[in-house]
C-alpha cells in the first residue's frame, strides 16, 4: 500500500517537475536564441560600432560566448550547492538570476561606447552563471521525480523548450523586423523579447513553489554522509569521476557545435555567401526548429526502448550528413537550404531527447548535480561559446570548407565518446549512490545491465 501511495503521490510531482523544467529551458534558450540572432545582425552596430565592421562582429560574437564562459563557474557553485542542500532551492536562485539579467539586457541604453558594452558583458556573465545551474538542475528535478520506464520521454519534454523557444524567438524577431521601421527596431523593438521573459519567470516561480524535493536526493540525504562523500561534490567530482565528465563533455560537443554553427554563424554565413536575405534566414531557422520539436519527443520516446546511446549515435550521423550538405549544397534556393537546416536541427533534437537521461545516469546521487552540470557546461564552453567566433576566423583563413572539416571532426569525436559511456536506462536513480551500488536488472531483451561503469 505504501508503494502504491508513493506512486500516486509522485505523479503530480512528476508533472510539475516537467512543466517547471520545460519553462526554465524555454526561458534559457529563448534568451540565448534572441541574443545569438542579434549578436550576428544588430548588436555589432548598437554596441560595438567603434571597432569597425569586422571588429564589431567579432566583439559581438565574443560577448555571446561570455555567457558560456560563465556557465562552468555556475555549474561548480550551483552543482556543489545542489548536491549539498537540494535541487529545489537552487532552482529558485538560478531562475531569478537568469530572468533578472535578461530583463536588464533589454533595458540597456545603446550608442554610449565601451561603458555600456562592458555592462552588457557583465549581464551576459550573470546570465550564463545562473544557466550553469539551471540547465541541468531542471533536468535532474524531472529525472529524479520521474519513473525510470519513461525517464527519457520526460526528459525530452524539457528539451522541447529549446526548439519551441527558438521558433518563438525567430518568430518574434521576424514580426518585429517586418512590422517596425529600421529605426524603431534598432531603438526599442529588439528589447521586447528580453523584457517579455518576465512572464516566463513569474509562471515558473509559481509552479516551482509547488514542487517537493526529489526522492533520490531525500533518500541520499538520509544516508549517514561520510567525509569523503562531502568532498566529492563541486570541483572534486573532476577527481572522483574524471572519465564520466570527460566523455560527456566530448559526447555533447558535436551536437552543440553544430547547433550554434547553424543558428548563430549561419545567420551571417547565408546572406554573405549565398545572397539570401536575413529575414529569409530567420524564417528558415524558425521552420526548421518547429519541425525539430517532434524529433525531440521521438528521441526521448525511442531511448526508453532501445537505450540512450543508439539514439545519440543516430542523431550524430544526421548531424554529420547535414553539416556536409550545409557547406556544399546550401545556396540561394530557400527550399533546399531549409531542408538541409531542418535535417541538422532535427538530428540534434533527436539525440537531445536522450540527453537528460544519459547525463543523469552517469553519476551517483551525491555528485549527480555537480557531475552533470560540469560536463554540460564544459562542453558548451569548449564547443558552443566559440563556435561563431572560430567559424568566422577559420573561414577568413581557409574558407568555409575548413569550417566544415573542423565541425565534422568534432562530430566524429563525439560519436567515439558516446560509444564508451554506460547505458543506464534500467537504473533506479534513488539507488545509485556511492554507498549503495545498484543491483543488476533485467533488460527488455533479457540481458543483464548493472547501471554502473
Amino acid at each position: 500500500m505504501a508503494d502504491i501511495h508513493a506512486r500516486k503521490h509522485s505523479r503530480p510531482m512528476e508533472a510539475r517537475a516537467v512543466v517547471s523544467g520545460a519553462l526554465g529551458s524555454a526561458l534559457e534558450y529563448f534568451d540565448f536564441a534572441v541574443y545569438g540572432a542579434l549578436a550576428a545582425t544588430l548588436f555589432p552596430t548598437l554596441f560595438f560600432h567603434e571597432l569597425g565592421s569586422t571588429g564589431a562582429l567579432l566583439a559581438s560574437f565574443a560577448t555571446f560566448g561570455v555567457g558560456f564562459v560563465a556557465r562552468p563557474v555556475g555549474a561548480i557553485v550551483f552543482g556543489h550547492l545542489g548536491d549539498r542542500i537540494g535541487r529545489k532551492p537552487i532552482l529558485f536562485a538560478t531562475l531569478l538570476l537568469m530572468g533578472g539579467s535578461s530583463i536588464l539586457i533589454g533595458l540597456l541604453p545603446t550608442g554610449h561606447g565601451f561603458g555600456i558594452a562592458a555592462l552588457l558583458v557583465g549581464l551576459r556573465f550573470i546570465q550564463g552563471f545562473s544557466l550553469g545551474g539551471e540547465a541541468i538542475g531542471n533536468q535532474l528535478m524531472t529525472m529524479e521525480h520521474g519513473d525510470k520506464s519513461r525517464r527519457g520521454l520526460l526528459g525530452a519534454f524539457i528539451i522541447m523548450g529549446s526548439p519551441i523557444s527558438q521558433v518563438l524567438a525567430n518568430l518574434v524577431l521576424v514580426v518585429l523586423s517586418t512590422t517596425l521601421t529600421d529605426n524603431q527596431f534598432e531603438t526599442w523593438g529588439w528589447r521586447v523579447p528580453f523584457l517579455g521573459s518576465i512572464i516566463i519567470v513569474v509562471v515558473a516561480v509559481f509552479i516551482r513553489l509547488k514542487i517537493e524535493e526529489t526522492p533520490a536526493f531525500v533518500a541520499n540525504k538520509d544516508i549517514d554522509l561520510r567525509v569523503e562523500k562531502r568532498r566529492s561534490a563541486g570541483l572534486r567530482v573532476l577527481a572522483t569521476h574524471p572519465r564520466q565528465v570527460s566523455l560527456l563533455t566530448l559526447a555533447w560537443g558535436g551536437s552543440s557545435l553544430s547547433f550554434y554553427l547553424i543558428a548563430v554563424y549561419g545567420l551571417s554565413y547565408l546572406p554573405k555567401e549565398t545572397g539570401m536575405s536575413s529575414q529569409t534566414a530567420f524564417v528558415i531557422l524558425m521552420v526548421a526548429n518547429g519541425a525539430s520539436i517532434f524529433f525531440a519527443l521521438a528521441g526521448g520516446f525511442v531511448c526508453d526502448r532501445i537505450g540512450r546511446k543508439p539514439v545519440f549515435l543516430f542523431g550524430l550521423t544526421g548531424c554529420f550528413v547535414g553539416i556536409t550538405l550545409f557547406f556544399t549544397a546550401a545556396g540561394s534556393n530557400p527550399v533546399t537550404t531549409g531542408l538541409i537546416v531542418t535535417l541538422v536541427l532535427c538530428s540534434i533534437q533527436f539525440l537531445s531527447g536522450a540527453q537528460p537521461a544519459l547525463f543523469a545516469e552517469q553519476f551517483p546521487t551525491e555528485v549527480r548535480f555537480s557531475g552533470a552540470a560540469m560536463s554540460h557546461t564544459f562542453s558548451n564552453l569548449i564547443f558552443s561559446a566559440p563556435s561563431p567566433f572560430i567559424a568566422a576566423a577559420l573561414a577568413a583563413v581557409g574558407g568555409t570548407n575548413l569550417v566544415m572539416v573542423f565541425t565534422l571532426c568534432v562530430i566524429i569525436g563525439s560519436a567515439v565518446a558516446v560509444s564508451k559511456l554506460q547505458e543506464g536506462r534500467h537504473l533506479d536513480l534513488a539507488d545509485f549512490t556511492s554507498d549503495k551500488k545498484p543491483q543488476p536488472q533485467q533488460s527488455d531483451a533479457g540481458t543483464i545491465t548493472s547501471g554502473r561503469s
